[in-house]
């Protein structure tokens, strides 16, 4: 593994563990919607962007297909450490986006953080 990719490893710092954290970003969240999914976002205390899931059976039933949104949804965001730096993020997904494909969730995303980090920049 050379350390360019260490560096993009999605570590125990880069993720949300706890109810509490989870909790936190849900009290007063900066929201961005797609067609695909919902993303909650809160400025953090470090310069750590970090991240949550939580993919709902009720939206999508079937195990293989979550686990598939949600490795998308990791890779987008392992992808995107930089832009998203200081940030709690937590992702819903929305139903019919186990019907889309890889390329077009990776599209979507890209296009959330975008608006995230424009939305979360210091005035």
């Amino acid at each position: 593994m050379s350390p360019g990719e260490r560096d993009r490893r999605l570590t125990r710092q880069r993720r949300l563990q706890q109810a509490g954290e989870f909790t936190r970003v849900f009290e007063r969240p900066i929201k961005v919607h797609s067609a695909s999914f919902t993303v909650l976002a809160r400025h953090n205390d470090s310069s750590e962007p970090r991240l949550g899931l939580a993919i709902a059976k009720r939206q999508i039933r079937k195990a293989s297909a979550r686990n598939r949104i949600k490795r998308l949804i990791r890779e987008s965001f392992r992808q995107h450490l930089t832009l998203l730096r200081g940030l709690d993020l937590v992702v819903m997904a929305r139903s019919g986006v186990q019907t889309k494909e890889n390329a077009a969730i990776f599209r979507e995303l890209e296009d959330i953080w975008q608006k995230l980090s424009k939305r979360c920049e210091p005035s």
